[in-house]
């Protein structure tokens, strides 16, 4: 039979709380504050929890909880950063080719002697223009043309008109090259070039070193030169691409990319050869 203790709880001062494992009511004292950190006995107990382990869980202040959250966090921002620090990490690449750019900057400003007439080598500049000149399209597209309409034989005919045909060519691979790259031309060239066009504003390759490479190859394999005259054209495709970096209109891999473009551009020309056999039969099948 129930004692009347646990027949009234209220008498004795406490409060009862189900859910002991004998069956009988269990009794909390008033007098004792409530740990709120705790949960209720038999919460652990519907949880199947150990109450020792659950109520030093408990026991962690709130502060020392966000304490190991915010060592958490931090230790995986701390990951994160070293992660994205290693993702952004230049390549080995990139950092060479970074260089190459800063020393071709670098020297193409200082080789620049002839930009201005105050310059180092300013009272030089007038001979490097005359050699730009010499290396510009418009000379070369106007002799040719006036070579081939004044030659007889039909091998200075065929000669002529595919040199003509390279120049055409070079044209227009310098001028598809230059609006892809979109480089700019150095920051200490004068605009005071012959005959530019809108695409000439754009540095890289340099027209003039391909014109000079291409057309001093084609000149010396397939006019009779002798000894003197074939230093003399490759004295002069030197020259033009010199002077290009003198006079600042160009930085000097584009004048090196342009000799190396221009070299393999002859070769694509003898590829597509126009025989006057080959040239008749066009046209024959146009009319």
């Amino acid at each position: 039979m129930p004692s009347p203790k646990a027949k009234n709880p209220c008498r004795s001062g406490g409060s009862p709380v189900l859910g002991s494992s004998n069956g009988r009511y269990e009794f909390m004292s008033l007098t004792k504050p409530l740990n709120r950190s705790s949960p209720p006995p038999h919460l652990l107990q519907r949880q199947g929890s150990d109450p020792t382990t659950a109520r030093l869980r408990a026991s962690e202040s709130p502060t020392r909880r966000r304490g190991s959250s915010s060592s958490t966090g931090s230790a995986s921002g701390q990951g994160l950063q070293e992660e994205d620090g290693i993702r952004l990490n230049p390549s080995f690449v990139r950092v060479a080719l970074s260089s190459l750019l800063a020393i071709d900057l670098w020297l193409s400003k200082r080789l620049g002697v002839c930009a201005c007439e105050d310059s180092s080598w300013g009272s030089v500049r007038p001979l490097m223009k005359l050699i730009e000149i010499s290396g510009h399209g418009i000379p070369w597209l106007a002799g040719t043309a006036y070579c081939l309409y004044k030659s007889d034989s039909t091998t200075g005919q065929e000669v002529m008109l595919n040199l003509l045909m390279g120049l055409l060519l070079d044209l227009v691979l310098v001028t598809i090259v230059k609006a892809v790259v979109r480089r700019r031309r150095p920051a200490h060239n004068r605009m005071d070039m012959f005959a530019t066009f809108s695409v000439d504003r754009y540095s890289f390759p340099s027209g003039h070193a391909t014109r000079a490479a291409m057309c001093g190859r084609f000149l010396l394999a397939h006019l009779v030169l002798a000894a003197p005259l074939r230093v003399l054209v490759l004295l002069w495709a030197g020259l033009v691409g010199l002077s290009r970096v003198l006079l600042g209109r160009h930085n000097v891999t584009d004048v090196m990319f342009g000799f190396w473009m221009g070299y393999w551009q002859y070769n694509l020309v003898e590829m597509l050869w126009l025989s006057p056999q080959t040239l008749q039969g066009m046209m024959g099948q146009l009319a």
